[in-house]
């Protein structure tokens, strides 16, 4: 099971990253444990300086903007947590590392 947690302060474009996850995961059959962090000294205890931003299994994988949808197969798939910052499973709008 993979943990994945959506750093934002509960913005439309967090929601929508949350729930695109979700839909994903469900989709592909790939349980995940998904949580909602609010909690901007938790958020930028990530490094995070853009919302949303998204962990997973403890690694920033996407920061700033709506992630794409095959962004977030990445990170469900094998390769999951591996693709970040400029190449095309860690792509979706900003730069997070």
């Amino acid at each position: 099971m993979k943990k994945i947690e959506v750093l934002g302060t509960g913005c439309a474009n967090c929601q929508t990253t949350a729930k695109l996850i979700e839909e994903t995961a469900r989709a592909k059959g790939v349980e995940i444990e998904l949580e909602k962090v609010e909690d901007l000294p938790r958020i930028m205890s990530y490094g995070v300086m853009s919302t949303p931003g998204v962990v997973v299994d403890g690694r920033v994988v996407h920061a700033g903007g709506i992630p794409s949808q095959q962004a977030i197969e990445g990170w469900l798939g094998d390769s999951a947590g591996g693709g970040c910052c400029g190449d095309e499973a860690g792509s979706g709008g900003g730069g997070c590392c």
